[in-house]
């Protein structure tokens, strides 16, 4: 029978015994367990993070180059028009 592969959700943590202590007095605290402690603290950062990496910020010279070219597109190139004439669909 083949074995099917289920996350678990599960995620360990190599800890030295003096950190590990570090977050449980701090989640004890805020009245929360470890894990609700590292959840609340580390998503939003996980999250800020991949918005982040996924976000393209241009300099105000390459927001003024893009916008110049949106207004007044250099003219395709013959090979671009010959395959869109052809009905070539580029993938």
């Amino acid at each position: 029978m083949p074995h099917t592969l289920t996350d678990s959700g599960r995620v360990e943590l190599r800890l030295r015994p003096e950190d590990k202590a570090t977050l449980t007095r701090a989640a004890s605290l805020k009245r929360l367990d470890l894990t609700g402690y590292i959840l609340r603290n580390m998503l939003p950062k996980a999250q800020a993070d991949i918005a982040e990496a996924e976000r393209l910020q241009l300099s105000e010279r390459d927001s003024l180059r893009v916008l110049a070219l949106l207004e007044n597109p250099p003219a395709a190139p013959e090979r671009l028009v010959r395959a869109a004439k052809a009905g070539f669909m580029l993938p």
